[in-house]
């Protein structure tokens, strides 16, 4: 008796942790360890996409000779998305995705042009203007590559590239939304484009 009650509330214990993780899942909201590391989302690929680039660099970056460009696809958490549509900025808890996949050539009947590959990194950004008031208001994560895909990653140092790069050369709210066609055109029609934005300024 006492083993078939111990088994069913495991299972009721379980379903409920299922249940929660489920929901957290569909919400999008970013979810941290005890150790205040970003938990890589599982589900990013059922949020929205908002673009992909192909061979995209910064600054002094170049693509390394002889090897072809990388895909980079962009996706944001679907409530994010909605608020940004309404309003033409990014509300608290935002979060994206970078996905960037390695570009194949010549796969099946194609040849001619790039495809997509296997999975070569994996970043995030996420917006939280209590925990990241030092840096702007966000955070970036580097969760590592396909081999060594993290399942939590620590906020990148605020003496990392990135944090100068968007606060310096993003379209609305540290955001390459000028990257972003459609969401670009919502940000021009909201009157929510940085008035320091200029698109022909080089880091």
């Amino acid at each position: 008796m006492m083993r078939t009650l111990f088994g069913v509330t495991f299972c009721v214990w379980a379903v409920m942790a299922l249940t929660s993780l489920s929901a957290q899942q569909s919400t999008g909201a970013p979810a941290y360890t005890a150790e205040g590391k970003l938990v890589r989302p599982l589900d990013y690929r059922s949020w929205v996409f908002v673009t992909s680039g192909l061979g995209m660099t910064y600054g002094p970056a170049q693509p390394a000779g002889g090897q072809p460009p990388m895909f980079d696809n962009v996706f944001v958490t679907r409530e994010a998305y909605a608020e940004f549509l309404r309003s033409g900025t990014w509300p608290d808890k935002t979060m994206f995705i970078l996905e960037i996949r390695r570009a194949e050539t010549n796969v099946s009947i194609n040849n001619g042009g790039h495809t997509q590959g296997d999975v070569a990194l994996i970043e995030a950004a996420v917006k939280d203007t209590t925990r990241f008031a030092s840096t702007g208001g966000w955070g970036y994560f580097d969760f590592g590559g396909r081999d060594r895909l993290a399942e939590s990653a620590a906020p990148l140092p605020s003496t990392a590239r990135c944090y100068a790069c968007h606060s310096s050369h993003t379209a609305v709210d540290n955001t390459f939304v000028q990257f972003y066609p459609e969401l670009f055109a919502v940000a021009k029609a909201k009157g929510t484009v940085k008035a320091t934005y200029d698109p022909n300024r080089k880091p």
